[in-house]
């Protein structure tokens, strides 16, 4: 268990004093508990009672989107992994990340052949491309800045597609 997962939960018991829905003083005892969790089950026993608050922390280590000849999309509130592989075959992948919950770094492994991946980024991010090889296709890279949070590391091939990285102007 990693100080980011203790984290993470302090910042959802954060939202549930803001929602109304502990005390300042539940939120005290919750965030001590919390802090000193040796264990997952330990520290998810603080959100047990508090509907809607989940630790996603366990979601966000790895995540693999497969795309073979259709759509693929995220938008809107959606939890971000760690790590993100992109398999995309004659089609398209969709990720917005505006008012998705980010990790300071993503890294994003792209496989795509002859097909088109757009990403969306929060205004302020970061991206870092250089590790992308591309084969009869292209990485249109709008955003061409390497500084800000958070970041986004992509690496691998593109062959016979589009990769676009726009960032929001919000």
């Amino acid at each position: 268990m990693s100080d980011a997962e203790r984290e993470h939960v302090v910042t959802l018991l954060n939202k549930a004093v803001g929602r109304g829905m502990i005390t300042l003083d539940e939120f005290t005892v919750r965030t001590d508990t919390a802090l000193g969790a040796k264990t997952r089950a330990d520290l998810n026993v603080v959100l047990l009672d508090l509907p809607g608050m989940v630790n996603n922390e366990l979601a966000r280590e790895r995540t693999e989107l497969k795309n073979t000849m259709s759509t693929t999309t995220r938008k809107g509130h959606w939890v971000v992994p760690n790590e993100l592989v992109i398999r995309n075959t004659l089609g398209t992948t969709n990720l917005d990340f505006t008012a998705a919950e980010v990790p300071p770094v993503v890294n994003v492994d792209l496989d795509v052949s002859l097909g088109t991946v757009k990403l969306l980024l929060p205004a302020g991010s970061s991206v870092n491309a250089d590790a992308v090889e591309v084969t009869a296709g292209e990485l249109k890279d709008k955003v061409q800045n390497t500084t800000g949070n958070p970041h986004f590391q992509l690496k691998g091939s593109v062959r016979g597609g589009t990769v676009v990285i726009k960032r929001s102007k919000r």
